[in-house]
This record gives C-alpha cells, structure tokens and sequence, in this order.
C-alpha cells in the first residue's frame, strides 16, 4: 500500500494547513498546544506544529506508569525547543494529582459503605482517567494562552478502531494526522529526523502500569489493521470489525433527543 510518495510535499501540505487554519482563526487562536507522549504520533505533530513558526507549547505530561517514556517525550520537547524559537517546552507532573483524586473517590467510597476500591479497582477506567488528566492539562494551558490543542491521533486509532479515550486524547481541536495510517506516521517521522529511539519505540499510550503496548492492547499490528481498513483482508479484519463495533459511541456524534 503507497498513497504516499513525496513527504516532502506532505510536510509543506501539512505545515501550510496548520498555518491556515491559524490565521484564518487568529482573532482567536493565538498558539498551538500540543501534548508529547515519547512515541511517534506525538513527536510528529509537534515537529510539524514548530515547522510552521507559530507559537508551540509542546507539553510533557508524564504520569506514574509513563515514566519510561518520559524521557523520550523530555528530550523531545528540549531539542524541538533549542531549535526553533517559536517553541515552549512545559513540563507538568501529573502523578501526585492522580494519587490525589484517587484517594478523594476512595475516601468517599469508604466512608459511605462502598468499600474502598470500589470506584478505583478497573485498570481501564483508571487508564483513561490518566488520559483525560492530560487532557485537562492541555486545555488548562491553552485556555491561558488562547490556544487550540492539537491531536495526534492516526487514522487506525481514530477511524478504524476507535483506540482513543473519549474526553481523553479524543478531545482535541484539529487533527493534522487523522487521515494518515501508522506506517505513514512512521515514514513522516523519519523524513521530519524525528530521534531514531522514538521510531524504533514500541508504539504505547503509556497509561498502564505492565507497560503494555498498543498492538497488545488491541490483538493486531497496525500493519495488519491497514491491510484490513485499506483492503478488507489479512488477520486484522475481525480485531478491526470488533473494535469499530465496540467504540462507535466514541467516533459517532453523541446522540442527542430531538423534538
């Protein structure tokens, strides 16, 4: 599969429609925020997001169990901030307000005869409370800069699969990636000489404490669920149907009663 054969075409497609939409805006928008994370999808945008020599707060967020990719997403952020002027690296520790709001909900839960770990015992609700701590982080800084945050999400992850956290790392203002798959990401990244340890990274969302990757998470390569979105074929395509099935509440509009 090649949709792709000129990333030096894309990168200027990309960077002039991100400038675009910011000028187009910039009564409103005065930055671009964007979250790094120490895996590919992220240190992509925000290498695009500094290429268009626009305000850029590349923020790092790390979390508990993110702490191994933490310094990939730090040394990122540094070396995007020394070479271009336009970038702000921010670093928010976000661990102590995660024990905190943890111990708030079990303090409660305890007390009223729920038992303590009642409301903070699924790995998975836990994982995307991570999420949406980030998420708030982000939109805390834009909101004192009067900027937009911008997605890294590809488009397995947003459009095939649905492997994103609703109000999470789903909630987002633009989406420069969204209709590029992984592999693209990948080969943009190597064009953009995006650090060589964040290419070779196993691809994560860094939420879980056994450090689980994504292709655990999910059962399939991106290889194999780009075959099966772009082709219909291969050993994707039922993890694919199953998780599209399963996360159309997070890729559909939310439903709404009318009269």
């Amino acid at each position: 599969m090649i949709r792709i054969d000129d990333y030096e075409k894309l990168k200027f497609d990309i960077v002039r429609w991100l400038k675009d939409y910011y000028w187009m805006h910039s009564g409103n928008i005065k930055a671009f925020v964007v979250g790094v994370s120490g895996g590919i999808d992220s240190a992509v945008v925000s290498t695009l997001c500094a290429e268009t020599g626009l305000p850029t707060y590349v923020v790092c967020m790390p979390l508990e169990s993110t702490h191994n990719n933490s310094k990939l997403s730090e040394d990122h952020a540094k070396k995007l901030a020394e070479k271009y002027e336009n970038v702000t690296k921010v670093m928010v520790e976000l661990s102590s307000a995660y024990y905190q709001f943890h111990h708030s909900i079990e303090w409660w839960s305890d007390a009223h005869g729920h038992g303590k770990k009642e409301f903070t015992s699924d790995e998975l609700a836990n994982a995307n409370t991570k999420a949406r701590m980030r998420m708030l982080t982000l939109y805390q800084i834009a909101g004192a800069k009067n900027g937009i945050v911008v997605g890294t999400g590809n488009k397995v992850e947003d459009y095939g699969v649905g492997f994103f956290t609703k109000y999470g790392d789903g909630a987002v203002d633009i989406a420069p990636i969204a209709d590029l798959y992984k592999s693209e990401v990948w080969e943009l990244g190597e064009y953009l000489e995006v650090d060589q340890a964040i290419v070779d990274a196993p691809p994560t969302d860094g939420l879980w404490d056994d450090q689980r990757t994504d292709e655990d998470q999910l059962g399939a390569t991106y290889e194999q669920l780009e075959e099966a979105m772009e082709n219909g074929t291969g050993p994707g395509v039922d993890v694919l149907k199953y998780y599209n099935e399963k996360n159309q509440h997070k890729m559909q509009p939310i439903p709404t009663f009318k009269l």
